[in-house]
Parts: structure tokens; C-alpha cells; sequence
């Protein structure tokens, strides 16, 4: 699509949303036809509307796999942005996802918020996430008032969802997979281990790296 053609489709569709239809399609692809369960932010409490909130939106998908996959929108940019046009990367370049392994959504709430919150961390320090790297936490279960042992982050990109190419640039899907405490130590005290980490999981049947928050077992 060329810059002209872009305007003239901003002029004569006010709903034109090329960023959140990379998204969407991304997923259309693993799920066809599946309508995901969609989560809006409150419109007041957006940063562009002088709020705290960064992001616009969340969807969440039952993969018959057996598990939610959910995924962010607003770490790209999502609707008409002429200054957007022509990038190499559609704003931080990726959209946050994670696979948990439930069949109720509302189990899933909690890690909509922690999004949320990286979302706010990456917009404010604009430091933002990458493959291969971890959140540390702070030592507790990520699922408040839980008791769960996954206290952190590690990053990969999804192993499902595919980088989309749209008139804004490349939009990546960064999976956040929940890791136990020790499984963080040894990552801390030798690099080599998070790759090392990832194909135990994956040996073990996890292909899809899904965080299962009642995992009572360490790899590392």
C-alpha cells in the first residue's frame, strides 16, 4: 500500500485499524472462526485520556491444546496514525501474550493486570521487553493471595502466534511463561540456563510453553 493509498483509506474509513487487524489476524490463524472473550480498558482511565491505563484491550482464547491464550492490544499502534506509516517495527514492535493452563477465564483476570502493569512500565521508562529475557518479581506468587510457586517471568516469542507484517511495520508476540523462584536463581546465577530451561519444559510435554500456576515441581 502506498502513503497515498494509506490517507485515502484514513479518509474514508474512520474505522480503520490496520494495527489491531495484524493482531487479530495472528490469531485468526490458530483459531478460525473462534470469537476470543475481549476485554476494553476503561476508555477514561487511558493514557491519551490522562489516565494510567496503556493498553486498549486484551483477548483471550480456549485452545482446544486445553488451555487460555491471552493476548495484548496497544503495545503497537492499532488505528489510523499517518505518522505510524512505513515503520520498521509497529510501535515497541510486539504485543504481550501468555498461556495459562485453565478453562475459566476468570481464573485468567489476574494475569490481565500483571500485562497491564508491564504495559505501564515499558511506556513510562520506555524500556521495553525482548526474547530470552525475565522479570524478576518480587519474590511472591504472581497470582496474588495464591499459593502458587511461580514467582516470575521468563520471555520467548509465542510458539504459536506469528509476526505480522502491516502498513505500521513488524508486530512480534512476546509470550510471557511463568517460572518457579529457584528456576529464576539459577538464571540470575548463570545465563546459559534460560535456554536450558526452555528445552527441560519442553521435553517434559510443554511444546507450547503454557505456565501452569499449580506446577509444584522445579526444572532448574
Amino acid at each position: 500500500m502506498t502513503k497515498e493509498e494509506f490517507l485515502t483509506r484514513l479518509k474514508e474509513d474512520q474505522n480503520y485499524s490496520p494495527g489491531w487487524q495484524a493482531i487479530d489476524d495472528a490469531f485468526e490463524k490458530l483459531y478460525p472462526g473462534q470469537q476470543p472473550e475481549h476485554f476494553g480498558t476503561v476508555l477514561t482511565s487511558r493514557a491519551m485520556m490522562g489516565g494510567d491505563e496503556y493498553l486498549d484491550g486484551f483477548s483471550i482464547y480456549s485452545s482446544p491444546k486445553g488451555y487460555k491464550h491471552l493476548v495484548t492490544y496497544g503495545m503497537t499502534v492499532l488505528y489510523g496514525d499517518e505518522d505510524a506509516f512505513g515503520g520498521q517495527w509497529n510501535g515497541w514492535g510486539y504485543e504481550m501474550t501468555m498461556k495459562l493452563k485453565e478453562t475459566d477465564t476468570k481464573n485468567c483476570m489476574w494475569a490481565i493486570d500483571m500485562m497491564s502493569n508491564l504495559a505501564r512500565y515499558t511506556y513510562k521508562t520506555e524500556r521495553f521487553f525482548e526474547p530470552n529475557q525475565y522479570v524478576k518479581g518480587n519474590g511472591t506468587p504472581l497470582q496474588m493471595g495464591s499459593d502458587s510457586l511461580i514467582t516470575a517471568l521468563l520471555l520467548v516469542r509465542d510458539t504459536e502466534a506469528q509476526t505480522q507484517i502491516s502498513v505500521y511495520g513488524k508486530t512480534e508476540f512476546i509470550q510471557l511463561v511463568g517460572i518457579t523462584q529457584s528456576e529464576l536463581q539459577a538464571i540470575i546465577e548463570d545465563p546459559n540456563n534460560l535456554p536450558k530451561l526452555i528445552e527441560l519444559m519442553k521435553a517434559d510435554g510443554n511444546k507450547d510453553l503454557v505456565t501452569d500456576m499449580r506446577r509444584s515441581k522445579s526444572y532448574l
